[in-house]
């Protein structure tokens, strides 16, 4: 019987649209990935943290970043709405899937791979917050900043842009671009709203 392939070594097998212009490079996401690993560390130092990953979007970035924060960590998930299959975020924010362990009197950063209007990071923090945790910071790969809604800004960013629809490193469109190592501007032609 043929085995199928059981390595676990990374082979690369991308399809990048010539159309789609790089953002930044997997090199300078792993910069930035360390740098905010330190200034997290010497922050919380002497503490424990307690890490909520966003799915499915921050899990990349949260798998990568909870490797440079030097401190004990736990980990948890949640799933909050989001974009769908459209490229506008939907204004009802729903709490798909909660945290499972208390979070109350611990610090607790939220790890995403993007705030753009920041309704959904808005929602779920204020739902963190009625637990009872001594702290909830917002940890964001990118800052958008062109349509942001809510009060709100990452405690914490890698990169701050301006506007344009990104794939890459955990941001998808209609799940597709996500596994891509580096972070692409998405043309508009490749993008269409569900029928």
């Amino acid at each position: 019987m043929k085995q199928g392939n059981t390595s676990l070594t990374l082979t690369t097998q991308y399809v990048i649209d010539q159309a789609m212009k790089m953002l930044y490079t997997a090199g300078e996401i792993a910069k930035k990935v360390q740098e905010l690993g330190e200034e997290i560390s010497q922050v919380y130092q002497g503490t424990e943290l307690y890490v909520v990953g966003i799915l499915k979007g921050g899990v990349i970035f949260m798998s990568d970043l909870v490797r440079q924060i030097n401190l004990p960590v736990k980990i948890d998930f949640a799933r909050i709405s989001s974009y769908g299959n459209a490229d506008r975020p939907q204004c009802d924010v729903k709490i798909v899937e909660d945290i499972r362990e208390t979070i109350q009197g611990k610090h607790v950063i939220i790890v995403d791979d993007i705030m753009d209007t920041g309704h959904s990071l808005y929602a779920f923090k204020k739902h963190l917050e009625a637990k009872g945790p001594t702290s909830v910071k917002i940890c964001t790969m990118i800052d958008k900043t062109a349509r942001r809604e809510a009060t709100l800004t990452p405690d914490y960013y890698g990169f701050r842009i301006n506007d344009g629809f990104i794939v890459g490193y955990g941001l998808d469109f209609a799940e597709d671009y996500r596994s891509l190592p580096d972070i692409y501007v998405l043309d508009s032609n490749d993008r269409r709203d569900p029928l």
